[in-house]
């Protein structure tokens, strides 16, 4: 192979063809300026798992810049021991008890969209189901108000898209990405004053009280912490939702499997996160000189990691490009949809709670549920694959 074009707009409603044939290919794959692009699960797996490749600054892009200094990146771009200190405290206030009390606000939150849904008809999934119920849960675990929440969403998608490395982005989308940054950081430094002065029952408040052993979280460390929060804990959300429902669409014989099969849920989501990964790719740099996948590489090297490629490598997975709902009611491989080792993202329980919930709930409440008339489209997002429209008929 000697042009990779997966990344181009034109496959993004498809990508795994040109996955397929990279990782068919070559285990390593340079693009043109010197990316490289690593394919396989094992090399992908290795790179994650292993602290000799690190997070921060990888292939020379800061996300959240220019408002944010390389040494105040959310704890996602960091390497330990800063990256262990930082999630440390998060994790103190982002516990397992206080995700699951999330349910009642998720399933009220499913129920009234559904509702709300099924009146319609016909309507675009994304719009009126996929995007508002991370949105809303969001913002209910940060505290922030209903009328904001149109705020968050254009910050949210200006972030998402500014995950993806600096030299893919328009110096339009890199502007509208430090204004999005700008604006947040504004309004999230007026939410936490309020909070320290009148405490409630939210995240920010919980992060603004965290401590250990007199350590605390900083002001520019808890305004990262919840723009980190906003770029990959809402946007992914919103894809797998989407994308999920899609893929059911397109195998009928899955969908009807789902419905006819008590229990099932949770172990969809995890072929679905696997079979259409919401992050499709990492970004790492080398510790020191390293060799990954046949390749040398010297300290400060940089690689992307093709992650959705990587959950499809049938050397890992039996017979991987067919969704099988009943794949993780056995042992199977763990796909690295949501990362591996220290950066394994902090949020997978939510958004595995959010999107079993929704989907179950769409699943069996919209028995006739089918595409509609209308086009498929497309955010232009690398790292975050995620729709723009989906239309479909509930009835």
């Amino acid at each position: 192979m000697t042009t990779f074009t997966g990344f181009d707009y034109e496959h993004r409603a498809d990508p795994y063809p040109r996955y397929r044939a990279l990782r068919e290919a070559t285990p390593l794959y340079r693009l043109p300026g010197g990316m490289a692009l690593v394919t396989r699960y094992h090399d992908c797996s290795t790179a994650l798992s292993e602290t000799k490749w690190g997070r921060a600054d990888a292939n020379g892009f800061n996300p959240f810049a220019p408002e944010v200094p390389p040494e105040q990146l959310p704890f996602l771009f960091l390497d330990p021991p800063d990256h262990t200190r930082l999630r440390g405290l998060v994790a103190k206030a982002f516990t397992p008890r206080v995700i699951a009390g999330l349910r009642p606000l998720i399933e009220s939150t499913v129920a009234e969209l559904l509702d709300e849904a099924r009146a319609a008809g016909e309507l675009d999934l994304v719009e009126s189901f996929a995007y508002p119920l991370p949105l809303r849960v969001i913002c209910g675990l940060l505290g922030v108000p209903a009328r904001d929440r149109p705020l968050f969403g254009g910050w949210s998608s200006a972030l998402a898209r500014g995950l993806d490395p600096g030299p893919l982005l328009s110096p339009s989308e890199r502007d509208t990405r430090a204004r999005a940054m700008r604006d947040g950081q504004a309004y999230f430094r007026d939410l936490l004053a309020k909070r320290r002065a009148e405490p409630a029952d939210d995240l920010v408040s919980a992060l603004a009280a965290v401590e250990e052993q007199g350590d605390v979280l900083t002001e520019p460390e808890l305004l990262n912490t919840f723009a980190l929060l906003l770029s990959g804990g809402f946007e992914t959300t919103v894809s797998l939702i989407a994308n999920g429902t899609l893929a059911l669409l397109r195998n009928p014989g899955q969908l009807a499997l789902w419905r006819d099969t008590p229990g099932l849920a949770p172990h969809a989501i995890e072929e679905l996160a696997r079979f259409e990964p919401s992050v499709q790719i990492a970004a790492r740099v080398a510790r020191g000189p390293l060799n990954l996948a046949g390749h040398a590489f010297d300290n400060g090297d940089g690689i992307v990691l093709l992650l959705a490629s990587a959950n499809r490598d049938p050397e890992v997975f039996e017979d991987p490009e067919r969704l099988d709902l009943t794949r993780y009611t056995r042992p199977a491989p763990a796909h690295l949809s949501f990362a591996k080792g220290i950066h394994f993202c902090l949020g997978a329980a939510l958004a595995r709670l959010e999107v079993e919930i929704a989907l179950d709930a769409l699943v069996r409440r919209a028995p006739r549920l089918a595409l509609a008339a209308g086009d498929l489209t497309y955010l232009p997002n690398i790292s975050i694959r995620r729709m723009r429209a989906l239309p479909v008929r509930l009835r």
